[in-house]
């Protein structure tokens, strides 16, 4: 008679970083509506009760999902936006971290786009975050310019990036550094002559 081998068990973080990656990955799958618990527990090896200590409920590990990601994407664009010092290079790296982001993460996409009905204000408070950040470079450059208009490029420049990410996912042949130059031809251009 074979015995099973005895369950690896997994530090609280570990086991929530588990839930969270599977839970993505079905909920960009099936959306929100046509995802289960069942279907994220099946998919780390756990019971859908474990699922439910963890996040309470389907909206609730929902708007972790979203939390992780806001989190995941503000590291990486800061850590490609602090590599350098010029300002129109910071803004550079940033943008290429994003779009980069969405392609090693491309289920990331489709929940943070797709999901925004039942999200809305998490996905809202990623959009905030990076107009927070996009400002702050661009003050960076320019210290002296009204912050009420850096906010404003700053929004400009995240629906560009926002539009341009789903443009990308439409059409393959478009390269994260070609979307980025495409935003830097217009956004750093415009800036300059203004």
């Amino acid at each position: 008679m074979e015995t099973a081998a005895p369950r690896k068990r997994v530090s609280r973080a570990e086991r929530e970083r588990q839930i969270l990656e599977a839970a993505i990955a079905v909920f960009s799958e099936r959306g929100y509506a046509a995802a289960s618990m069942d279907a994220v527990a099946e998919r780390v090896g756990v019971t859908k009760p474990v699922v439910y200590t963890h996040y309470g409920s389907k909206e609730g590990l929902l708007l972790a999902c979203v939390s992780w990601i806001r989190s995941a994407l503000l590291e990486a664009t800061a850590t490609a936006a602090s590599s350098t010092d010029d300002p129109e290079e910071m803004l550079r790296r940033g943008t290429l971290a994003f779009f980069r982001f969405l392609d090693e993460r491309s289920s990331t996409f489709a929940l943070l786009f797709h999901e925004t009905a039942i999200a809305e204000e998490a996905v809202e408070a990623i959009r905030a975050q990076q107009t927070d950040f996009i400002a702050g470079l661009l003050a960076a450059a320019d210290p002296a310019a009204d912050p009420v208009r850096l906010q404003g490029w700053a929004q400009v420049i995240v629906g560009a990036c926002e539009r341009l990410g789903y443009w990308r996912k439409q059409d393959s042949r478009i390269t994260a550094e070609q979307a980025t130059e495409y935003l830097m031809d217009l956004a750093w251009r415009g800036l300059a002559n203004r």
